[in-house]
């Protein structure tokens, strides 16, 4: 089913003006997440929304100490989408809350070519949030502007900034879950991050609460995989340009258990054989070249490109929502609401870099 493109949001100004805009300008999409991750969070744990509301609130300590700035705005989106400033906090923390258990999706892969380096991922949840996706441009005051693709409501996911800071996501089934900043709010200190040094820094020092993978790639041809946790994260440094992650924790450090389901390892093989042997013989590379492995379908329904498959259970049928192409030397982020192979439709942002005076 071919979708509707996307339209992209802008968010300027004081924390408090960008948390109202975004409030009040997706209201209605906020209130509709609210809705379905009371579904899904009795899907994933058995419990409902009040009781998520109860289970978010040890979160907002953490980010009192690792990201305070950030509450001022989640707190003025509940104001502009007239919900309480708890459900925007728990909407903020639902991997932390339950989702880490769940069975995720989402292939991604940073690939250096040239000149040029390249950051792109599949995002794949439950179909229920395809018509909450949203495209944020944010100007803060005295930060560089970012552009993130998430979930109405909530700071930050997969994106860039104009410094040429892209990260992408890879959620991890565990039932570990410590001290640090939650996954989003993570991202977002991480899109606000000047180079790659600060944006790493945000996984070794601030820390996160729970396990995740995080793909950091600069404009400068830096890549790295990190396995994110409340302690030291795993590293996965680029070979030959290339670091590939889906759905399990694979870094030699990593001390962490997880649960993968089954279809992650045979995603990661796949894109290692499309990236490290297929693509190499390729001459100019470009976005839809890399769209083209967001597409790919070997070995369906255990693929890269997700479509609905009846064989699993209802509560673990994950679909691609979006596919994501960033190219981090020039600032450019393009982006396909829904499957990638069912339309060539997309959405492309630039930013311009930061004066350097």
């Amino acid at each position: 089913m071919l979708q509707e493109l996307l339209a992209v949001t802008e968010l300027s100004g004081s924390r408090r003006e960008i948390g109202l805009a975004h409030g009040r300008t997706h209201a209605r999409l906020i209130q509709r997440s609210l809705e379905v991750y009371d579904r899904l969070f009795h899907d994933f744990v058995g419990i409902r929304w009040a009781r998520a509301r109860v289970e978010a609130e040890r979160f907002g300590a953490m980010i009192e100490r690792g990201f305070p700035e950030i509450l001022e705005e989640m707190d003025a989106i509940a104001e502009g989408a007239g919900v309480e400033a708890i459900d925007i906090l728990t909407l903020n923390c639902r991997s932390e809350i339950s989702l880490t258990r769940a069975s995720g999706g989402c292939s991604a892969f940073a690939l250096g070519r040239g000149d040029t380096q390249w950051l792109a991922q599949n995002w794949d949840w439950r179909t229920d949030q395809l018509h909450n996706v949203v495209v944020l441009k944010i100007s803060g005051q005295g930060q560089a502007p970012l552009i993130s693709i998430g979930e109405a409501g909530m700071v930050a996911k997969i994106g860039m900034n104009a410094h040429g800071i892209g990260v992408c996501l890879n959620a991890i089934r565990s039932q570990t879950c410590g001290e640090g900043l939650p996954i989003h709010v993570a991202l977002r200190k991480i899109l606000e991050s000047p180079d790659l040094q600060s944006a790493v820094s945000v996984a070794s020092r601030d820390r996160v609460c729970s396990p995740a993978h995080f793909l950091i790639a600069s404009a400068e041809g830096e890549a790295v995989g990190l396995e994110v946790n409340p302690g030291e994260p795993g590293r996965l440094e680029a070979e030959g340009g290339v670091v590939t992650h889906t759905n399990h924790l694979y870094a030699a450090a990593n001390r962490v258990e997880d649960f993968p389901r089954p279809d992650s390892r045979p995603r990661l093989a796949r894109l290692d054989e499309l990236l490290r042997e297929s693509l190499p013989a390729r001459g100019e590379i470009g976005e839809s070249e890399l769209f083209e492995i967001l597409s790919d379908h070997h070995g369906e329904p255990l693929s890269i490109c997700r479509h609905f498959n009846p064989a699993q259970p209802e509560e673990e049928r994950m679909e691609t929502l979006f596919g994501v192409v960033m190219n981090l030397s020039e600032r450019r982020l393009t982006v396909r609401h829904g499957k990638p192979c069912e339309t060539e439709d997309t959405l492309t942002i630039s930013l311009s870099p930061p004066n350097r005076s």
